[in-house]
């Protein structure tokens, strides 16, 4: 599992928005958001690199925990 704090997300359409970003790049992916603690968690990806990178194309600000 790989995770991320993503500070700028705030509400429930940046969930739906990091969510459907990681999905397009891993369909079976597991992601997990908790928008009170701002993490993202990322189950049955082996590249913390590309997910990282599809958070910030869409329009996010991860940070690997």
């Amino acid at each position: 599992m790989i995770s991320f704090q993503v500070a700028d997300m705030t509400c429930g359409h940046c969930v739906k928005t990091i969510t459907a970003a990681v999905l397009a790049l891993v369909p079976a992916a597991e992601v997990t958001c908790d928008l009170d603690s701002k993490k993202v968690s990322v189950d049955g990806v082996a590249d913390a690199a590309s997910v990282e990178q599809a958070i910030r194309d869409a329009g996010y600000s991860p940070v690997p925990n």
